[in-house]
């Protein structure tokens, strides 16, 4: 489905990559609740996807219909639900998530991620994942970011 660069994000980074022969069936897990999604009995135009293994997204257009506090509530609630059923953790947001020299993504607590920086195993150049944006333009040119040029850098 193709959404507005202004579609609402929510990124949820998993503190572990999930399997690779689990990513099909979640991913199909993901675009089936999109496609019920529903806001007020209102039908969301809504997608998801999983990148790079371990982030789940979430994207809605608002355009049509504004994700309410209820139908966000049902989206914790099934992520919950998926977290449980593939043992990560989607919601400690204290999770930093990086690009080694290779392209590997690694996923990291705070204080470990304090750490790298600090034996400079990373440095100001590595790029880190920014779960924060919060729009569809944001995900896609600027979820990957020198560490200098992202919030990450405030916390170590």
């Amino acid at each position: 489905m193709t959404l507005s660069p202004s579609s609402r994000v929510w990124v949820y980074s998993s503190n572990q990559p999930f399997a690779k022969a689990d990513v099909p069936a979640l991913r199909q897990r993901l675009r089936d609740f999109a496609q019920q999604w529903v806001s007020h009995n209102r039908q969301l135009r809504a997608d998801a996807d999983v990148l790079h293994d371990r982030f789940v997204v979430l994207m809605v257009d608002e355009t049509q219909a504004d994700a309410s506090g209820c139908s966000i509530d049902s989206s914790v609630a099934f992520l919950k639900g998926l977290q449980a059923e593939f043992g990560v953790d989607l919601f400690n947001r204290m999770i930093f998530s990086y690009q080694d020299a290779q392209g590997q993504v690694h996923s990291v607590e705070r204080d470990a991620f304090a750490r790298l920086y600090a034996t400079e195993q990373i440095n100001d150049d590595t790029l880190v994942f920014d779960p924060l944006v919060s729009t569809k333009q944001d995900l896609d040119q600027v979820f990957l970011k020198k560490l200098s040029q992202s919030w990450h850098k405030r916390m170590i």
